[in-house]
């Protein structure tokens, strides 16, 4: 460098044009598009399937061409269901009758799947319920309760389809988590304690599975109009809940769920892990 010169980065910035870039060739056809939402061939269980959000994101993996077990305490809703979504969409849809608490019933729902599907991709762990009240109304059976159904039997579940998932190197695991997993609301201890939990849950188990090509994430639903929700829907609390705290000011519709499940069960998510998929018409936006 001779006297006068300096380095050109001391001169003016270098373009972006000017620098040199790796060659990328994009096969227009690796850009599947649409295509990576296809669930062809792809086997979904589903837990707490037999109503409300679980049947809803049941039949969205169906119409997106999956085989689907749907499970549930109550042996005629979750045949009843499995029936309709057999029906509508013209898959596999099989009734289970299974307690996600125990641990034999949770691992006859694995066996049940591979006997009638062959395979496990998909755990959506659904299962759930809510007991409402300040933190001297609520009994503790009742907090236990809560966090044996929607902490124990997503641990539960998980670890029971995980020996399968890592056999064949792949699948996906969805947690149903809350927007009240991620922000408190007033008597609500035992159900966001759960929820929460779930989250974290979601976290360190994605980071567990990651090099076993198993993606774990979670949708965390707001305001749905679901059969838990339908005792407050009509109340001055409820009404008041929804319309002034969300930024749509309405209930979510079961169909509005669907969406998600199928994104995260797809092709579309393989490069989410660990991550919370918020649902809620903008209720953690305000």
């Amino acid at each position: 460098m001779g006297q006068g010169d300096e380095p050109r980065s001391l001169l003016k910035p270098i373009a972006y044009s000017e620098i040199e870039q790796p060659t990328v060739s994009i096969d227009k056809m690796m850009l599947a598009g649409i295509k990576q939402f296809d669930l062809t061939d792809r086997v979904a269980i589903v837990t707490g399937g037999s109503k409300g959000l679980g049947q809803a994101m049941a039949a969205g993996l169906a119409s997106a061409g999956a085989d689907v077990l749907l499970v549930s305490r109550n042996r005629d809703e979750v045949e009843a269901a499995a029936t309709g979504i057999a029906s509508d969409y013209g898959h596999g849809a099989v009734g289970f009758e299974a307690d996600v608490t125990n641990e034999e019933d949770v691992a006859a729902m694995v066996t049940k799947a591979l006997a009638e599907f062959g395979r496990v991709d998909v755990l959506v762990n659904n299962a759930g319920v809510n007991v409402r009240g300040a933190i001297d109304e609520v009994s503790y059976e009742d907090f236990k309760k809560v966090q044996d159904i929607n902490v124990n039997g997503v641990w539960l579940c998980s670890r029971a389809v995980l020996p399968h998932m890592k056999e064949r190197g792949s699948g996906r695991i969805i947690n149903l988590s809350s927007t009240l997993g991620l922000v408190g609301l007033a008597d609500r201890t035992p159900y966001a304690t759960s929820k929460g939990a779930v989250a974290q849950m979601t976290r360190a188990l994605a980071l567990e599975v990651a090099q076993q090509g198993i993606n774990v994430n979670a949708i965390c639903p707001g305001p749905f109009l679901t059969p838990m929700n339908e005792p407050i829907a009509d109340t001055e609390v409820g009404k008041k809940f929804i319309v002034g705290a969300t930024a749509l000011e309405r209930w979510g519709d079961l169909r509005e769920i669907q969406g998600a499940a199928i994104f995260l069960a797809s092709d579309a998510a393989s490069y989410m892990t660990g991550s919370m998929l918020v649902v809620d018409g903008g209720w953690t936006a305000r």
